[in-house]
């Protein structure tokens, strides 16, 4: 853990970033990564969410991490299941300190993996999994995915891929840090940019504006706690499974599956809440 103390972490002020430490800590703390990936900033951050951690468990029924391990849980079956079915290529957007691309390599070593993120981040991942012993086909990549062209955008990073084999994209914990209009631009480029291979999907999660939802007002109000810790409004997207479903499918994605973590209790060993979710998987193929 030393080692990465050496990173100067005060020079990296991205709100995307530290998130990324709160959810490495989270990951880490339930046996979902490995220690490398922990930083003094992600302890820090997940003391300072106690409270609203609390506050959620008593009044939704679910804290703040029951949905971050829900969405992570789920993610990696639907990374699992592309696997099994042919896919051999992932690209993981705002990858942070998540550890998936490190233990995906060590169970499937002939997958081609590529992390991309902000140039800071991105450098500060490609030293850690270098300490850890980065496999081969394991690659980290600089990306920002509000750059329409250029070295640094997703049409670049595809564009350097096998145009041959089949090619997952998965983001986690990206999406609800901007407008929806401005993330719908980030899909519709990515559609077009999938075509290229014989078959590609993207996985995410969304967290949704469920206005009828029992403890919406709750929710409401960790909106607004999370949005000052990470330094944004993380604004919610859409208001039923149905629209989302159809805003990817206008986005030029062909077929589109919309779940929630309790679609998955029966098959995963996962925290559960004691009320409907409030997180929902999209499955988007093109």
């Amino acid at each position: 853990m030393e080692q990465i103390n050496d990173i100067d972490t005060a020079t990296d002020t991205s709100r995307i970033s530290i998130s990324a430490h709160y959810t490495g800590y989270i990951w880490y703390k339930n046996g979902l990564s490995h220690k490398q990936f922990v930083t003094p900033m992600g302890r820090a951050a997940y003391w300072a969410l106690k409270p609203m951690n609390i506050f959620m468990q008593k009044m939704v029924g679910a804290s703040i991490d029951t949905f971050l391990l829900q969405r992570h849980f789920v993610l990696d079956h639907l990374v699992e299941q592309a696997i099994e079915e042919g896919f051999e290529q992932i690209v993981e957007l705002a990858a942070g300190l998540s550890s998936r691309g490190y233990l995906i390599k060590k169970a499937h070593p002939s997958i081609h993996y590529v992390e991309g993120d902000l140039p800071g981040m991105s450098a500060r991942k490609a030293e850690l999994l270098d300490q850890l012993g980065r496999a081969e086909g394991h690659m980290t990549q600089p990306c920002n995915i509000l750059d329409e062209s250029g070295t640094h955008s997703i049409e670049a990073l595809l564009g350097s891929l096998d145009k041959t084999k089949k090619t997952l994209i998965i983001t986690e914990g990206l999406v609800n840090y901007f407008d929806l209009p401005t993330i719908r631009k980030v899909w519709a480029r990515m559609a077009v940019a999938l075509k290229q291979f014989p078959q590609a999907r993207y996985v995410t999660e969304v967290y949704p504006k469920l206005e009828q939802h029992p403890s919406y007002k709750y929710v409401k109000v960790a909106q607004k706690v999370v949005g000052f810790f990470t330094q944004g409004e993380y604004p919610l997207h859409y208001d039923s499974n149905k629209a989302m479903q159809q805003g990817f499918i206008e986005d030029g994605f062909a077929q589109v599956a919309v779940t929630a973590p309790e679609d998955y209790y029966d098959k995963l060993d996962m925290p559960t809440s004691s009320r409907q979710s409030l997180v929902r998987l999209v499955a988007a193929d093109v």
